[in-house]
């Protein structure tokens, strides 16, 4: 599976057309609605679930971080989209995620799952996955979690901002590099 999630890197992030919720909302879109900015693809086990709602706060939370960076924050399941609207009517006290605002994909046909290589097939859902997509639809970056194993908001943010500061700056950002931090000049090295 590694190989395969290394092979979508550098390369343009998968099309699609799927069911979504925007702002409450059932819509039907593509990938192409999310040309020119950047995309966090955040795949998530299942809804209803015990650490996903612990990640989607946390991704709620981060949303004015994420949108001053021109991110928009997409949530990935397989689950049918009636799945999605009643656990976003679900309190936070009852297993919920009410509140949440962010785009939630419902991938019932699998089709991105399958595209971004994190698919468990004998459990027929999701790895955690985090994938980052540049303004020009290319994958710049891919994780994979554990079920067990939730993810860090703030180490998502620095890889974007490391992302961004590369392709403005044509530097290399070195380990644990934040902004602000010395980066790498390739021209120098030549």
């Amino acid at each position: 599976m590694a190989q395969e999630i290394a092979s979508i890197i550098g390369k343009q992030s998968p099309e699609f057309v799927a069911d979504a919720i925007i702002n409450g909302e059932v819509v039907h879109m593509n990938s192409l609605d999310f040309y020119g900015q950047y995309v966090l693809f955040f795949f998530y086990e299942a809804d209803f679930s015990l650490v996903c709602p612990t990640e989607m706060y946390a991704l709620q939370d981060a949303l004015p971080e994420f949108k001053k960076r021109n991110v928009e924050v997409v949530a990935v399941s397989v689950d049918p989209i009636q799945t999605h609207l009643a656990w976003l009517k679900t309190p936070r006290k009852q297993g919920g995620i009410e509140g949440i605002t962010f785009t939630m994909i419902s991938d019932v046909h699998k089709v991105l799952s399958k595209a971004y290589y994190i698919l468990d097939e004998k459990r027929g859902c999701c790895l955690r996955g985090t994938f980052l997509v540049d303004t020009n639809g290319i994958v710049q970056y891919g994780s994979v979690n554990s079920y067990q194993i939730g993810r860090n908001v703030p180490d998502i943010i620095r890889i974007i901002d490391a992302i961004a500061y590369t392709q403005t700056h044509k530097e290399l950002c070195p380990m644990d590099w934040h902004p602000g931090d010395n980066a790498i000049d390739v021209l120098s090295f030549r």
